[in-house]
């Protein structure tokens, strides 16, 4: 296995097929930042400073220490150092002989170009690529894939079974988590190769009772009814961490514990058609109703004198309404020498031009003013209350936006640079926008603060979204508040810190390459991963797998394979081996068949679709 990136996602990724998947790994990434100098020391030093504000309530005894949050993980990996993964370098990795490539580079274009290099060094690979733009992805994929089969075709060509290409987002991987942090019972869906599998969070109405199952639990959450903050775990199964596929019995057993569920399974729907009610709204906010009557008036004058025009001279209709037209605007040929009903209505046709202009020439002004408004951005309304502060509308906030948006949740956001990824999103959703630093007192109060439900800090610098997060406290110290962290150690210590100062409040705190790395790595293994669900501080896979390559499935009922925090069935699909299709909704039974008797026995024809964790989805490929 190959990864090529540079920054913490590549080497979380690396450490994920190490240790998780005993994979042999190289790690390609531009050389590390002197030590004891440049931006990262400088960022851990006013992390340690701000953390040493924070004075935790009720305790006296030093704070954990704050691992750094830069750098990579010492992982026992094959390294080589490059600032980008040329053809050369993939060569001294040996590309030509590797079974699959992840290429993460933060900028799409340096992907691609990787990624085309690996593709001609080798058709067979298979390449998972992170990339942000998913329509580009989409057709990189399917360029990429023709390649491997025209290669494969050619003579001397070797067979390319398993030369996917799979296009990944740790933005859209780590959005509904971060999305969901913030609002206590979103959804979580995950596309499933024609199927939508839809997950929520529940929390029970009181401490004795349970949420209500839907169709599986998938975990226990660490937090409970009598405390919605919780006390976040992590997944190295301490007792306050998070249960991820339990069994029913635990489930029973954990009355009052707020729990991630199966609510239904249901078929993707079909692309909907574009609407253009966005863009009939604005232009009704573009030509504003002064305008429409200004024009309607016109009309209706230039019908009116035209008829009395055309009635009382025997003239021809279209020519009495071009008179008309031109006595409106006072520049026909004065009627001296015309009979008197024709003076009569030149003169009422100058009146009516006199009156209507200057109501046309102030609709005209004002629309030209909605025009320039509709391309600003939009400031906070002077009642908001109950919204989300969003901070940072780069690659991560602007999916988190979306997501925000999709569930109608209010939304101002802060962003320093006017130019940044997510402005045009924002304007085109007539979000409020506030301009300006984040760690400053103006933004943050301009955007209502004080009066939002939660704050998400989601820039690029760790350093700005604790600042930022700390001053959100000072002013409302039951502010629930969201931070992305890239390493996972030390989101793990500021949580812990925020919470011990800020027991009563929300607090939760995400590092972006821990929710997205076993995504990438699952897809690595082959196209087994159909998505993954972040729970908390870890992720559950969803895989699909046939039965006939798992001896412990078949021939066994469906009770007896699940296994409790390893894996658990949740959708079957009975079709011949001849009838199936990729797309798991196209099949004949897929989707039908997610309500299983637990006394099915499973027969090697069978493919299944299956919840499991990390460490239980890389037993089933058998790296354990």
């Amino acid at each position: 296995m190959i990864v090529c990136g540079d920054d913490v996602l590549a080497a979380r990724l690396a450490s994920e097929l190490h240790q998780v998947y005993r994979e042999r790994v190289t790690l390609v990434a531009p050389p590390a930042p002197a030590p004891g100098g440049g931006p990262a020391a400088s960022s851990r030093t006013r992390i340690s400073a701000l953390l040493g504000r924070v004075t935790p309530r009720g305790r006296t005894a030093p704070l954990p220490p704050v691992p750094s949050p830069s750098g990579f993980i010492p992982i026992p990996v094959r390294e080589i150092e490059a600032a980008e993964a040329t053809e050369d370098v993939l060569r001294q990795a040996g590309a030509q002989g590797a079974a699959a490539l992840a290429v993460v580079y933060d900028d799409d274009v340096t992907n691609i170009r990787v990624a085309l290099a690996a593709r001609r060094l080798n058709p067979r690979l298979r390449l998972v690529i992170r990339l942000y733009n998913r329509k580009l992805g989409q057709h990189l994929s399917a360029l990429l894939d023709q390649a491997a089969a025209v290669a494969a075709e050619a003579p001397g060509g070797a067979a390319a079974v398993d030369a996917t290409t799979t296009v990944l987002s740790d933005a859209d991987t780590a959005a509904p988590a971060l999305a969901g942090a913030a609002v206590v019972g979103t959804r979580k869906v995950v596309q499933a190769d024609g199927l939508l599998l839809h997950a929520v969070e529940r929390t029970p109405t009181s401490s004795g009772e349970q949420a209500h199952p839907g169709l599986c639990t998938l975990a226990l959450l660490s937090s409970t009814a009598d405390d919605p903050g919780g006390a976040e775990g992590t997944d190295g199964g301490g007792p306050r961490d998070p249960l991820l596929l339990p069994d029913d019995a635990t489930v029973e057993a954990a009355a009052g514990r707020r729990t991630v569920v199966l609510e239904a399974i249901t078929r993707a729907p079909a692309p909907p058609k574009l609407r253009r009610t966005g863009r009939a709204a604005a232009l009704r906010d573009i030509v504003p109703s002064r305008l429409l009557w200004a024009v309607g008036g016109i009309a209706t004058s230039v019908v009116a004198l035209g008829v009395a025009l055309s009635w009382s001279t025997d003239d021809h209709p279209l020519h009495a309404a071009y008179l008309t037209l031109l006595d409106l605007f006072a520049i026909g040929d004065p009627a001296t020498e015309a009979p008197v009903p024709r003076q009569v209505l030149q003169l009422v046709s100058g009146l009516a031009g006199l009156a209507l202009l200057p109501i046309l020439v102030a609709a005209g002004l004002q629309a030209l003013g909605a025009f320039r408004g509709a391309s600003a951005l939009r400031r906070p309304p002077r009642g908001l209350s109950g919204h989300v502060v969003l901070l940072g509308l780069g690659k991560i906030g602007t999916r988190v936006l979306e997501q925000l948006r999709s569930l109608d949740i209010p939304v101002v956001c802060v962003e320093e640079d006017p130019e940044a990824r997510g402005i045009p999103l924002a304007r085109r959703l007539r979000v409020p926008v506030v301009l300006g630093d984040a760690t400053q007192e103006g933004p943050l109060e301009s955007a209502k603060i004080h009066r939002a439900r939660a704050l998400l800090s989601l820039t690029s610098s760790d350093a700005t979204n604790l600042e930022a997060s700390l001053y959100a406290r000072t002013v409302a110290p039951d502010l629930g508040v969201v931070l992305r962290l890239y390493d996972d150690d030390f989101a793990t210590a500021v949580y812990r810190t925020l919470r011990a100062a800020h027991p009563d409040a929300l607090t939760r705190s995400r590092s972006v390459s821990t929710l997205a790395a076993p995504a990438f790595a699952g897809t690595m293994m082959g196209r087994h991963v159909l998505g993954a669900i972040p729970v908390e501080r870890t992720v559950l896979l969803f895989a699909a797998i046939e039965v006939a390559g798992q001896p412990r499935f078949q021939g066994r009922t469906v009770a007896e394979v699940n296994r409790p925090g390893a894996w658990r069935i949740i959708a079957l699909d009975t079709a011949s081996p001849d009838e199936r299709r990729p797309d798991l909704a196209a099949s004949r039974t897929a989707g039908l068949l997610w309500d299983l008797h637990p006394g099915y026995v499973l027969r090697a024809e069978d493919r299944v679709v299956l919840a499991a964790t990390r460490q239980g989805f890389a037993e089933l490929l058998g790296r354990r």
